[in-house]
């Protein structure tokens, strides 16, 4: 291995495993044989991006012999990300959609980590919650929370921006497409923290274990009690009510408990982190292009243009990882039955290849949904034009009422390599 500095991560059974790191190293001096973009601490730091450029250069469909994870393959350039998602029948999602497999102790399954049939079917079941038609009548709803939030800043002090706005704005989202208890909503933003925490002594959960503990002792049971509520109840289009009736999916909590317990994680992580990481990342990257913050209050049509431009820009989940169902050469490279092939969405949405300027935030990009952060294909987030809803408008309003939302700190990032996110955002707003 190359020489580089120690670190200590928390491994999948929750021991500190001290491993080489690249935080810090110029990713010219790393050999690409010991790369490893996988290691949490380069999204902690925000300095993963060198690396990623140089495989998307030199080694776009890389391997890697050795991680905490196992060996893996990266795959970092949009089209080739959008060619495997495009092949689910070689690249399935089964069992797992991030780079860490399923935990021996805590094997839960979702749909978003099976393949067809089943992963359709079950999707159907609660896409009406999303649909458009729903979207329309929830616009008025999300405007009123908006202002609420937005109202109730303090002006002339210094706050933190994730904590006010962007976790109360999608708490209140996600308490509304569960029609979950308003008054117990903070629980949601809880349990969806510890399913995406790395263990550890700064952490929300200590062990592998919390987390396994608290999503089966606390969570599962709250939304087992509204499930029985609703199996029987008028039909409603609320998530749980729609899961608890369809014929696909009525019998998941009593038969198959993992998998429900899965299915409610993965309603709660998608409808969480997404729009709050990308409402956290909005007010930094104007802050950090102040033309392009000029350019928005000149012109507060462009909201439409600039929320995708967040949404690429942040990239909130770094990647989606599938498992090679079969021997398969993509791009020259001998992929094997059974290797974990990680689709980098953070690297995709700045291949040069397929975005013009990519590094650049511009709001009045040309073709701003142009981006691979919802996914491809069969996949793809069905949650996408919700997260544009509550982004534009959350702006929108902001725009009415104040002429800067400015940072006035150094924003602190997620221990995490699979959401890219912010646990703080120091701010002051400033009234128009």
């Amino acid at each position: 291995m190359s020489e580089t500095t120690k670190t200590a991560e928390v491994n999948s059974s929750g021991a500190v495993d001290a491993r080489t790191s690249m935080v810090g190293k110029d990713p010219y001096d790393v050999p690409l044989v010991d790369y490893d973009v996988s290691q949490r601490e380069l999204f902690r730091s925000n300095t993963m991006w060198g690396f990623f450029e140089r495989l998307r250069k030199e080694d776009p469909v890389h391997y890697c012999k050795d991680s905490e994870f196992g060996p893996y393959w990266s795959v970092t350039k949009f089209d080739d990300i959008s060619a495997i998602e495009g092949n689910p029948g070689v690249f399935s999602s089964n069992p797992s959609i991030s780079i860490q497999d399923p935990l021996e102790n805590f094997k839960v399954s979702m749909f978003i980590a099976m393949d067809e049939p089943t992963h359709g079917n079950q999707r159907r079941t609660v896409q009406g919650a999303v649909a458009p038609r729903n979207l329309a009548n929830m616009e008025g709803l999300i405007r009123e929370r908006v202002c609420t939030i937005l109202d109730d800043l303090p002006v002339g002090e210094t706050f933190d921006w994730v904590e006010k706005v962007s976790v109360e704005l999608t708490t209140l989202m996600l308490a509304t497409l569960f029609d979950f208890p308003m008054e117990e909503r903070e629980k949601l933003t809880y349990w969806s923290d510890v399913a995406t925490a790395t263990p550890g002594p700064d952490s929300i959960i200590k062990t592998f274990d919390d987390r396994a503990r608290i999503l089966t002792q606390e969570c599962a049971p709250a939304f087992m009690k509204l499930w029985q509520e609703r199996a029987n109840g008028e039909p409603k289009f609320d998530l749980i009510s729609m899961m608890a009736q369809a014929e696909e999916t009525k019998n998941m909590a009593a038969e198959r408990p993992m998998e429900f317990i899965g299915n409610i994680m993965l309603l709660i992580v998608g409808g969480n982190d997404t729009t709050r990481n990308s409402i956290s990342g909005s007010v930094l990257f104007l802050n950090e292009n102040p033309a392009e913050y000029d350019k928005l209050l000149a012109n507060p049509e462009l909201v439409d243009t600039m929320v995708p431009e967040i949404i690429r820009y942040q990239t909130p989940l770094t990647h989606m990882r599938r498992t090679a169902n079969e021997d398969f050469t993509f791009q020259g490279k001998d992929i094997k039955k059974g290797d974990k092939v990680v689709m980098w969405y953070v690297s995709g949405n700045r291949d040069g290849d397929a975005i013009e300027n990519p590094d650049a935030f511009i709001i009045d990009r040309a073709r701003p949904r142009h981006h691979v952060s919802f996914g491809f294909g069969i996949h793809r987030c069905m949650g996408n034009r919700l997260a544009e809803m509550q982004l534009r408008v959350l702006w929108e309003e902001i725009l009415k009422r104040f002429k800067k939302i400015e940072v006035v700190g150094e924003p602190e990032r997620s221990y995490s390599n699979f959401v890219k996110g912010y646990t703080k955002l120091p701010v002051r707003v400033h009234p128009i």
